[in-house]
């Protein structure tokens, strides 16, 4: 039987900042018609969905997301972790494979992982594939390789500085290795991009000498590692002709390298994270370990360019890295160099771009809605099924009160550990609903009152389309 629903009284983005009136019509969960508004419904079995005026954008792909299930639920699980990306008008995420048990680098790990989170999934979702060192010592880790991304995982993770002894590390002839594989098999490597050997010599010697503020910590992590990294990466890039996404970019310099890369013909590309956009190392030292993270937060001169990057089209996408730790043990061990690296941004990610980003005219409605939709779409291979508002592509879809003022709470919040270094910023722009596939995950009412869909409505998404 034929569901039909007509989303009505909205406006859509259509270039630059300006917007239009639309009617949005929806059959079994895709969209089939974007048109003028009507003053009624062509169908009389067709249901009417006012939208109040509002814009309404495309739902919002997070690529980038540690909801750590099976096997870290004490920090967050998928249950959670999906409703809290539901409220803040996120309609698919993509979940990393280093920070659940067992790691996602074998079809049967795959297969694990996904008997424990579909059943509670309130959103749609891909995951990662990844090779670390430890699934390196198998001696048929290429098959493994081959075999989650014949299964459709979005991208491979790899990490040039771990802190994970259950997803460690890989070295540069390693790297080499991985990339000829995947550029073979037509899936891109997203890299975290940090030179070991720097990192692991400052930690040892700042801490020999008993430094352990978190400006310590930052100094362990400066933007030459970065720099070095990302370079490393883009030369094995050119080298072996794969395609290399640097995750989480968070120094100027480090995009400078990327972009001079990219302009002459590296298949690379970057992502930055509403941290790096916002905060710098003065945050840090005044907040300590609740903006503890890895990369750390650099200098204003590092967040404005990161800004450039983002409205030039030098980074492809912004993802959130939500990593929540135990709250409060893990972010209040007693020592920064203890303390957990991560925070839980999933929910605040497109009401912080919107209120920060298009309200004060550093990017554009459009260009808000390639960062957070169509790009990571295209760079996850779904593009012909979701990212955008367009006839035959997922009903997916975020109303935003662009003239909502609110501020932060992380009591608030509905991911499954609460704190934030947001706690108290006031931002305007607010989620009022999210739709996956075209049925509500997420309202909210005048009154505040909120509503959630089911979990286990959300469906797993792979990849369709070779990298480009």
């Amino acid at each position: 039987m034929t569901r039909r629903t007509r989303f009505t009284n909205l406006r859509i983005s259509v270039r630059g900042d300006e917007t239009s009136p639309a009617d949005l019509l929806v059959e079994n969960g895709r969209f089939v018609e974007v048109a003028p508004p009507k003053s009624a419904p062509d169908e009389s079995d067709e249901e009417t969905i006012d939208c109040g005026g509002r814009i309404v954008l495309p739902g919002v792909i997070d690529g980038h997301v540690h909801f750590d299930d099976p096997g870290f639920t004490h920090r967050e699980n998928f249950a959670t972790g999906t409703r809290a990306a539901a409220a803040g008008g996120v309609t698919c995420v993509v979940d990393m494979p280093c920070t659940s048990l067992p790691p996602v680098t074998s079809r049967a790990n795959l297969g694990a992982k996904l008997a424990v989170i579909e059943p509670k999934a309130h959103i749609d979702f891909m995951l990662w594939g990844g090779v670390s060192e430890n699934a390196l010592e198998d001696p048929d880790w290429r098959r493994n390789l081959a075999d989650i991304a014949a299964e459709g995982v979005g991208s491979i993770k790899v990490y040039m500085l771990s802190g994970m002894d259950t997803f460690r590390d890989v070295g540069r002839s390693q790297l080499a290795d991985i990339l000829r594989e995947t550029a073979t098999l037509g899936i891109p490597v997203g890299v975290h991009a940090e030179d070991r050997e720097l990192v692991h010599g400052l930690t040892a010697r700042l801490q020999a000498e008993g430094r352990d503020g978190p400006l310590d910590y930052a100094a362990s992590r400066p933007p030459e590692a970065e720099v070095s990294a990302v370079r490393t990466m883009c030369e094995l890039a050119v080298e072996t002709g794969a395609r290399v996404h640097i995750v989480h970019l968070a120094t100027g310099r480090a995009l400078d390298v990327l972009t001079e890369f990219a302009a002459a013909g590296a298949p690379v590309s970057a992502e930055t994270c509403p941290q790096y956009l916002a905060f710098t190392a003065a945050d840090l030292a005044a907040l300590g370990a609740l903006l503890k993270t890895a990369p750390v937060v650099k200098s204003a001169a590092d967040r404005e360019r990161l800004w450039e990057g983002l409205t030039r089209g030098e980074l492809a996408y912004v993802a959130t890295d939500h990593a929540a730790g135990q709250w409060p043990d893990e972010k209040h061990t007693g020592s920064i160099w203890t303390d957990y690296g991560g925070v839980p941004l999933v929910e605040l990610s497109l009401p912080y771009l919107y209120s920060e980003g298009v309200r004060t005219g550093r990017i554009t409605l459009q260009r808000l809605t390639e960062v957070t939709a169509s790009e990571p779409a295209r760079f996850f291979g779904v593009e012909r099924r979701k990212g955008r508002i367009e006839p035959g592509l997922d009903a997916d879809l975020v109303v935003i009160d662009e003239d909502e003022s609110w501020t932060v709470r992380a009591e608030r919040l509905h991911n499954l550990n609460r704190y934030s270094p947001f706690e108290g910023h006031s931002f305007t722009g607010r989620v009022r609903a999210t739709y996956v596939r075209g049925e509500p995950v997420y309202v909210r009412r005048d009154d505040g009152s909120e509503t959630f869909g089911e979990e286990g409505f959300g469906r797993r998404v792979r990849r369709e389309t070779p990298v480009s």
